[in-house]
């Protein structure tokens, strides 16, 4: 796909259109990391536990990466509009049976089930869309930049909503908050023109959906039965890992038989995209990872409130919004290869300031500087990191890299909460805190790793 740079501005419909397509990523970004400062609140109201409450939101993080791949390739067959509509209703109905739930298996049903499958549908026509109507390189990362700005501000300030609205009234409002929102995208979305017919007629691979989505829901349940169980945990991670080996031999048949699979193997072989798609992971991994940990360290160990543990994450919204603002005038200035290896720099930084103030005082502004960093390098990268990999693929093959590139990512994001959140869970300490952000900042040097092996120059 063509790599040229335009000056060229957005028209005042490109605008009218990216405007719920970046709604659509806040809120569910909102819905990944807003339950994360209402541990207290929701485990005391249900009767359940902190590791409850954090299977929830995993559980909801693991539903996106397990659908998001077949959610793409369905957008092929029923029209990216219609599937983002018919996810977005999915997700409302789902954020009401969560304000009303009266025990964690409703809520789960509600929040994990049906915000996750609603998401899954929703998020790969956004990334589609933004592709197809957005043709050229710069408006194509500025387009980005406000998406990934919104989903970035939406997990990062999800800590702060939540905390502001669970205080001020219950964390059941946060639920009705999220659909008071879905009900703005809907209207907003009816401008929306798609420019590609669907096709009726696209085949689906329902073998390769299934496969894909039981290996890695088998994979994240093996890691949270880490705490519990050595033995179920390294069963899990075996039958998961067999499972995925499975659905690959799958995909490659049907290629062979000349059937269309769920997932092109011709995905994998352009070595960009599968570099950009390491970062995307780890980039989420971190988000997520952070966010859970560092809310849960201030509620249970230190005891704060929703509304204080909310504020303290302001640092990490404004590091996000400022560097995310900035996404179009660094990428007409900079490599994208160099956006994303000074993203990962600065956010591991961030990591390490957190493990040593936050150690050495009781103050919990202490906080602050490394959030701030977090906030900062995240948002420097996310949207070359999206912009890598979308432009390494023409038109047709939208729909599967932008499922894929959401599965990877919200797979990254279930990861971050299930490894952190595990380890924390089982300690509930200062050094379970520690031993949690030191995992982070190994796996963040995973990521820079994979960031220096970019090309160095677009192609």
């Amino acid at each position: 796909m063509s790599d040229k740079r335009s000056s060229s501005k957005p028209s005042k419909e490109q605008r009218r259109v990216l405007a719920p397509l970046a709604l659509a990523q806040f809120i569910c970004s909102f819905a990944g990391s807003n339950m994360n400062v209402m541990i207290n609140d929701i485990s005391e109201d249900l009767d359940t536990t902190v590791q409850g409450v954090q299977n929830a939101i995993t559980i909801f993080l693991l539903v996106m990466a397990a659908l998001m791949i077949p959610g793409g390739k369905l957008t092929d067959r029923y029209g990216r509009k219609r599937c983002l509509l018919a996810g977005l209703v999915i997700y409302g109905i789902g954020a009401l049976l969560s304000a009303a739930a009266p025990g964690l298996g409703v809520l789960i049903l509600g929040n994990s089930i049906l915000e996750g499958v609603g998401t899954a549908l929703l998020i790969p026509p956004v990334y589609i869309l933004t592709t197809l109507i957005f043709t050229d390189l710069t408006s194509r990362a500025r387009a980005f930049g406000v998406i990934m700005a919104l989903g970035g501000i939406g997990a990062a300030a999800g800590p702060l909503i939540g905390g502001l609205i669970t205080s001020a009234l219950s964390w059941r409002a946060a639920f009705v908050f999220q659909a008071l929102v879905i009900v703005v995208i809907v209207a907003l979305s009816q401008r929306i023109e798609d420019p590609l017919p669907p096709d009726p007629t696209r085949p689906f691979d329902t073998t390769g959906a299934v496969l894909s989505a039981v290996g890695l829901v088998l994979v994240v349940m093996g890691i949270l039965a880490a705490d519990n169980n050595v033995w179920l945990m390294i069963a899990l991670l075996v039958l998961g890992t067999l499972v995925l080996f499975w659905f690959f031999r799958s995909i490659r048949a049907k290629e062979r038989a000349g059937q269309e699979p769920l997932l092109s193997t011709g995905l994998f072989h352009d070595r960009t995209s599968n570099l950009g798609l390491v970062t995307q992971n780890v980039q989420w991994l971190l988000l997520m990872g952070t966010s859970f940990t560092v809310a849960a360290y201030l509620q249970v160990v230190r005891g704060y409130d929703a509304i204080q543990t909310g504020v303290i994450f302001t640092a990490a919204t404004l590091g996000l919004l400022v560097s995310s603002l900035a996404a179009e005038r660094l990428a007409e200035r900079r490599p994208q290869r160099t956006l994303i290896m000074t993203g990962f720099c600065v956010t591991i930084a961030g990591i390490v300031v957190l493990i040593a103030l936050a150690g050495g005082t009781p103050n919990p502004w202490a906080l602050a500087p490394g959030l701030l960093l977090i906030g900062l390098g995240l948002g420097v990268m996310l949207t070359p990191s999206v912009n890598v990999v979308q432009s390494s693929f023409p038109e047709e093959e939208q729909g599967e890299i932008s499922g894929l590139s959401r599965s990877v990512s919200n797979l990254g994001s279930s990861l971050g909460t299930a490894v952190a959140g595990t380890i924390l869970v089982s300690g509930l300490t200062s050094s379970a805190y520690a031993a949690a952000m030191i995992t982070l900042a190994v796996i963040g040097l995973a990521g820079l790793t994979a960031a220096t092996l970019l090309p160095r120059t677009p192609r």
